[in-house]
C-alpha cells in the first residue's frame, strides 16, 4: 500500500482529487488526517533515512532540512499524522487570537497547468484557545519532529498574547506579517512597525523565532526596486532585532475574478525563481544569519538543492504535497540526497559553502 502511495498519488489519486473543488479536496484530504489512526507508526517507513541529510535550525536538530509551511493545517488538529509523513519539522497554523470565518467563498483555486495553488482564505480559524489546547495534547511529539506555530494578528498585543500562549508548548515560533488575504497585516511590513513588534515579543521570549516575509519580484522597474528595498528593510529589522530566522517569502499577491475577493496569494512553481533571487539577495544583505527557510514552488530535490545553495538553511513546502502527494517529503529527501551524491557533497553544509562563494 505504501508502495502504491508512494509510486501512485500522480496517476490515480490525485486525477479523483482534482475533479473536485479544490476546498473541497482539501477537506477530505484533512479529514483523512485527522484519523490518525491510518497513519500510526509509519515513521520509519516513509522518512528517507540519510546521515548527511541532518541539519540543524536555530539550534533545533532535524532530520532533514524539509518542513512543512503554514496554511496546511490551520488548527494544529493533523499533527500526529503529518509527523509521520517524512518531514524534518512542520509549520502549523497560521493561529490568530480569535476565531475567524476567513473569506467568502471561492477562495480556494488550483491551476494545474502551472502546478500552482491561488489561495485568498483569510486565516479561517479556530482560534488560540482551541489550538493551545492541541498542542499541549502533543506536544511529546516535538521530540521527534519539531513543531513550529505559525501566529499572526493585526494589531501588536494580539500577536503578543498568541507568542506568550503557545511559545512554551511548541519548538518555534513563526510571525506571518506578510498573508496577502488579511487585511490589516500590511501594518507590521512597516519598518517601525515591525521593530516595536519584535522588542515587545523579545522581553519574554525563549525559544527561537521567524518571521514570514512579502515576496518581491525580480524587476528593473522602480516599482519593481521599491518592493525588493521594502522587504530588505524588513530583513534588516529582523537582524537587528535578533531573530532566528526569516522565512522568504509568502505567496505572491494575484488579481483574479474566480476569487469572491477578486484576488489571492500564488504558490506553487510560478513563485519559484522569484523565490531563488529572493534567498540570494537577502543572504547577501544580511550575511551568515539568521537562518532562512526558502518557501515558494518546492517541489522536487533539485528544487530544495537550488534554494541551499542559493543561501537558505531549510526549505518549506505546502502546494508541493498538493501536487506529488503526502509523501513528498520521502521523495524530496530521496532525491536531495541523490543530488549529493552526485556533485560529491557529505553535507548539507556544502551547498551553502557554494552559495557563499
Amino acid at each position: 500500500m505504501l508502495t502504491l502511495g508512494l509510486d501512485k498519488y500522480e496517476d490515480i489519486f490525485r486525477p479523483l482529487l482534482f475533479r473536485l473543488p479544490a476546498e473541497t479536496s482539501q477537506n477530505i484530504a484533512e479529514y483523512a488526517l485527522r484519523h490518525q489512526w491510518l497513519w500510526r507508526g509509519l515513521g520509519p517507513i516513509t522518512t528517507h533515512r540519510d546521515k548527511q541529510l541532518e541539519s540543524e535550525y536555530c539550534g533545533i536538530k532535524l532530520k532533514n532540512p524539509i518542513g512543512l509551511a503554514a496554511g496546511f493545517d490551520k488548527n494544529c488538529e493533523m499533527i500526529p499524522s503529518l509527523a509521520n509523513l517524512g518531514f524534518g519539522y512542520l509549520t502549523v497554523g497560521t493561529v490568530t487570537e480569535e476565531p475567524r470565518a476567513g473569506n467568502t467563498k471561492p477562495r480556494l483555486l488550483r491551476i494545474p497547468e502551472q502546478r500552482a495553488i491561488l489561495n485568498a482564505l483569510g486565516f479561517p480559524g479556530t482560534g488560540l484557545v482551541k489550538a493551545a489546547h492541541r498542542l499541549e495534547e502533543v506536544q511529546h511529539l516535538t521530540k521527534s519532529v519539531p513543531i513550529v506555530v505559525s501566529i499572526s494578528g493585526t494589531t501588536e498585543d494580539q500577536i503578543v498574547r498568541c507568542h506568550r500562549r503557545l511559545e512554551p508548548i511548541c519548538s518555534a515560533v513563526e510571525i506571518n506579517i506578510s498573508s496577502p488575504n488579511t487585511a490589516g497585516l500590511k501594518v507590521f511590513q512597516q519598518p517601525d512597525n515591525l521593530t516595536k513588534l519584535l522588542d515587545a515579543v523579545n522581553k519574554r521570549r525563549e525559544h527561537p523565532l521567524a518571521v514570514k516575509l512579502p515576496p518581491f519580484v525580480a524587476s528593473n522597474s522602480s516599482d519593481g526596486a521599491a518592493q525588493r528595498d521594502s522587504v530588505l528593510a524588513l530583513a534588516k529589522v529582523c537582524n537587528s532585532a535578533g531573530i532566528d530566522a526569516v522565512t522568504i517569502a509568502n505567496s505572491l499577491p494575484t488579481k483574479d475574478p474566480r476569487m469572491a475577493v477578486g484576488m489571492g496569494g500564488m504558490s506553487g512553481k510560478p513563485i519559484f525563481n522569484d523565490m531563488l533571487d529572493m534567498v540570494r539577495t537577502v543572504r547577501s544583505e544580511i550575511g551568515t544569519s539568521p537562518a532562512i527557510n526558502a518557501c515558494g514552488g518546492i517541489f522536487t530535490g533539485q528544487d530544495a538543492a537550488d534554494a541551499l545553495s542559493a543561501g537558505a538553511t531549510t526549505v518549506q513546502l505546502y502546494t508541493g504535497m498538493v501536487y506529488r502527494g503526502p509523501w513528498i517529503a520521502n521523495k524530496i529527501g530521496r532525491e536531495l540526497s541523490y543530488q549529493m551524491q552526485s556533485r560529491g557533497f557529505r553535507s548539507l553544509d556544502q551547498f551553502r559553502v557554494d552559495a557563499a562563494e
